[in-house]
C-alpha cells in the first residue's frame, strides 16, 4: 500500500512527477491544485471563496481545503493508496492530515520532498504560461513556501517520513530516482 504525500517548492515538479508515479503504481493522484482550479472554473462556493486567495498568491484558507480533503480520501479508490499532491502546506494541516488518516485507518504514509532551486522553479513556472503565474506572483508563492511550507520539511524529517529528491534534474531523472526510493 502506497501512500505518498508530495512537497517542495511550486515549480518543483510535484504535479508532473506524482501524476506519473500514480500511473505507475495505479493509485489515485489527488492534487489539491487541480481540485481548486476545477472549482474555480466550476464556480463553485469552494472555488469563489478560493480564487480571491490564489490570484494573490496566497494559500486557501485551511478549513476549505481540509474539508475537500477529507471528503476526497474517504472515497473508495483510496483503499489501495495515494498521491496526495499541494496538502499538507503548513504544519497545522499536517496535524490535521495524520489525525484524519489514523480515523480513516490509512496510516503509514511516505513524504517526498523535490527539492529544487528558485531561479529553476521560476523559470518552469514562467513557461507554463498560467494567468496566475506572473513573476512577481511566483516569487511571493516563494516566500509563502519557505515561511509556511518549508517547515513541514522538519516536521516529516522528526517523524521519519521523510525522502528528498533531487528535483532540478531532467524530468526523467527525476522520475527513476523517485522509483528508487519508492521502491527502496
Amino acid at each position: 500500500m502506497t501512500r505518498l504525500i508530495f512537497l517542495g517548492p511550486p515549480g518543483a515538479g510535484k504535479g508532473t512527477q506524482a501524476k506519473s508515479l500514480a500511473e505507475f503504481l495505479h493509485i489515485p493522484h489527488i492534487s489539491t491544485g487541480d481540485i481548486l482550479r476545477q472549482a474555480i472554473l466550476d464556480q463553485t462556493n469552494l472555488g469563489l471563496k478560493a480564487q480571491s486567495y490564489m490570484d494573490k498568491g496566497d494559500l486557501v484558507p485551511d478549513q476549505l481545503v481540509e474539508d475537500m480533503v477529507k471528503e476526497r480520501l474517504n472515497k473508495a479508490d483510496t483503499e489501495a493508496g495515494w498521491i496526495l499532491d499541494g496538502f499538507p502546506r503548513t504544519v497545522a494541516q499536517a496535524i490535521f492530515l495524520g489525525e484524519l488518516l489514523v480515523n480513516i485507518s490509512q496510516g503509514q504514509e511516505k513524504v517526498v520532498n523535490l527539492d529544487a532551486p528558485d531561479e529553476v522553479v521560476i523559470a518552469r513556472l514562467l513557461d507554463r504560461g498560467r494567468k496566475d503565474d506572473t513573476e512577481a506572483v511566483i516569487r511571493h508563492r516563494l516566500e509563502v513556501y519557505r515561511q509556511d511550507t518549508a517547515p513541514l520539511i522538519k516536521y516529516y524529517g522528526n517523524l521519519h517520513k521523510l525522502l528528498t529528491v533531487n528535483g532540478n534534474q531532467s524530468q526523467e531523472e527525476v522520475t527513476t530516482e523517485l522509483k528508487n526510493v519508492i521502491v527502496a
